[in-house]
């Protein structure tokens, strides 16, 4: 049985999820429900739960302040907000679940699924979010972001992509050091993750780190070569929002 411990400082909001979890999630146990970030800290130390369900905006502080007193995490979290916030590109670049209110029962489902696929990697949460309270900052320039392996999740600097290479479902990442890093997610899904950090789609199957790039050889799209002397096409289509992109570097 999971352990879970719901946190919001709304109690309509409260309720409303256990009585949803109790219905359609059979494998959690509710442990505690707390209404601020005291009542939060307290129950999450009290019961120890394997899962939070952590409501961002809360009275005299958020959820990051939250996790800020835990010294470890060691306990996952599924974020629940009423608004698409400056703070859900961070949980994403962290490779954390999110849930935006009012929550939609088949997305708890989902959710709570991926959560139990991915139980076992307990090794990894103290650093997940420790990542997300590092990118959360908006005075820390060097973001990182977590890539969803098959073992789990790889961290790696921004700066240190060179470029995204498309393959069906999957995305190939290629970085300074040469090495290349497959995650299971799509070119698409990480285009509009990376849109304000000078990353831009050339290519439907090529994603570039605009940072990195040496050389435009111009032609009907041209191409480009990068900082580690490989070249990408650059298509037709997206030629013109490459070079506006590429003069404001």
């Amino acid at each position: 049985m999971i352990k879970a411990v719901i946190v919001d400082d709304e109690l309509g909001a409260r309720e409303s999820l256990s009585k949803m979890i109790e219905k359609n999630c059979a494998g959690i146990e509710i442990a505690a429900k707390a209404d601020s970030m005291t009542s939060a800290y307290d129950a999450i130390s009290r019961y120890q739960p394997d899962l939070v369900f952590l409501d961002i905006e809360m009275p005299n502080g958020n959820a990051f302040d939250l996790l800020e007193k835990f010294k470890e995490i060691d306990f996952d979290i599924i974020f629940t907000t009423a608004f698409d916030h400056y703070a859900i590109k961070a949980i994403k670049f962290s490779a954390v679940d999110y849930l935006l209110k009012p929550i939609d029962t088949e997305e708890l489902v989902q959710a709570v699924h991926r959560f139990e696929d991915k139980a076992g990697h307990k090794s990894m949460l103290d650093k997940k979010f420790k990542t997300l309270l590092a990118n959360i900052k908006p005075e820390n320039k060097l973001k990182k972001v977590g890539i969803p392996d098959g073992d789990g999740l790889i961290f790696i600097n921004l700066s240190d992509i060179i470029r995204c290479d498309s393959d069906g479902n999957y995305t190939f990442f290629i970085l300074t050091t040469g090495k290349r890093i497959m995650a299971s997610r799509t070119l698409g899904e990480y285009e509009q993750m990376f849109a304000d950090d000078n990353f831009c789609r050339v290519h439907r199957s090529h994603l570039i780190n605009l940072q990195h790039v040496k050389k435009y050889i111009k032609g009907e799209g041209g191409y480009v070569v990068m900082s580690d002397n490989s070249q990408v096409e650059v298509s037709r289509r997206n030629k013109s929002d490459f070079l506006e992109k590429l003069s404001l570097i």
